[in-house]
């Protein structure tokens, strides 16, 4: 669905669900991570870009506190109600419970709205796809907040109390990438972030006469009931031995080398395994922007492989429908490189495909997926997007 589209059916059930108009239209992006995946956490780079793909509202300032909430994409969930006075998490609000812990984080922060709002969404992002569709929907929520109430938090900020609210309100325990990403895109540049301390520089993606194409499993994950935070608790547990011996204060300081010198002492077998996924896919990612920077995109691809095959094994955030992706994508000519990518247990490939064998590339994945797993594949050829905006 094109752009256009998406707001004339968000003007239209915005009309048909309040009445009148004189709305605003806003959008913020979702994000597809190249490289670097479940290192955000453990002080680790991470090369993510944003994409085209987004979240988009429609919002009108009420004269009261209460806030009114609708979704296009969840239509039986009706209009989910609240108001600045009960900013509290509720299981039955669902997907309204992401905007509502923004707007509580931001006041949390100091900007406190005055009035509330009426608010209805649409994307374009597939939910539960890992492809950021909570981050976009955060980091929208804090650009409405800005404009309409005039705060003077900057897009950064914007990011921090996103991840705020999903750690702290929606109760995920995620690290910065997902809003950072959605909050700071820039067009046809991918962001290569230092999570532990924010700094970052933009990277130009210069993928030649090659296309991204994100492949959705349409295995659903859920991130909350997983075993995310069990992943992280045991990335935690390994840093707190390996403290004993080095003094670090997180996982990603030290090289696949020092690592190895010192590994014997994580007492836990996973937790081992963990660790060496955080160590090696820091390395890894590092080395995949130099490749970039030098225009050696077949080494990019061979370590986006090196990463799936991390996360498979190690990091054990794969899935026999994800992996079946990968494996039919390495044994095609063409691609360049795919990877599982976001939190896992399900969702996305991220792939590097030439043009002249993208159509083929869908065809046979798509076929020889169905064929081993039942399921239906969305293939989706992106290009790299700029961050939120008012439109």
């Amino acid at each position: 669905m094109s752009e256009e589209q998406v707001i004339r059916e968000l003007r239209e059930a915005f009309s048909r669900t309040y009445g009148g108009d004189g709305c605003r239209i806003f959008f913020a992006p979702g994000r597809v991570n190249l490289i670097g995946e479940h290192i955000d956490y453990n002080g680790g780079h991470v090369f993510p870009c944003a994409l085209t793909m987004g979240t988009y509202a429609a919002v009108r300032k009420r004269e009261d506190r209460k806030l009114r909430f609708y979704s296009v994409s969840f239509p039986d969930a009706g209009v989910i109600e609240s108001s600045l006075d009960d900013l509290v998490y509720k299981k039955e609000d669902n997907w309204a419970n992401y905007v509502k812990g923004v707007i509580w984080a931001f006041r949390e922060h100091g900007y406190a709205a005055d009035s509330g709002f009426d608010f209805v969404c649409s994307g374009t992002i597939p939910s539960k796809s890992g492809l950021s569709s909570s981050a976009s929907l955060e980091v929208l929520t804090g650009t409405i907040l800005i404009s309409l109430f005039g705060f003077d938090a900057d897009q950064i900020k914007n990011a921090l109390y996103g991840q705020y609210a999903e750690n702290r309100f929606v109760g995920m325990n995620c690290g910065i990438m997902d809003q950072f990403t959605s909050a700071m895109g820039r067009e046809n540049r991918a962001i290569f972030l230092n999570t532990a301390t924010l700094e970052y520089r933009y990277a130009p993606v210069e993928l030649g006469s090659a296309k991204l194409v994100i492949v959705n499993s349409n295995k659903p994950h859920e991130l909350t009931s997983s075993a995310y935070n069990v992943r992280r608790r045991q990335c935690e547990e390994a840093l707190q031995d390996l403290k004993k011996v080095r003094d670090i204060s997180a996982l990603c300081e030290l090289t696949p080398e020092e690592f190895d010198e010192v590994k014997h002492v994580i007492r836990d077998e996973a937790c081992l395994r963990r660790a060496r996924h955080a160590v090696t896919e820091e390395a890894r990612t590092v080395e995949a922007v130099r490749l970039l920077d030098a225009g050696d995109l077949a080494g990019f691809g061979k370590l986006m492989n090196a990463s799936h095959v991390s996360l498979r094994d190690d990091f054990e955030t794969s899935c026999f429908e994800t992996d079946v992706l990968a494996e039919e994508a390495w044994a095609l000519p063409g691609v360049t490189g795919a990877r599982i990518t976001g939190g896992g247990f399900g969702g996305c490939t991220v792939n590097i495909v030439e043009d002249s064998a993208t159509d083929s590339f869908i065809e046979t994945v798509g076929k020889h997926y169905t064929e081993r797993t039942g399921l239906t594949a969305s293939f989706y050829v992106v290009s790299v997007g700029g961050g939120p905006r008012e439109i």
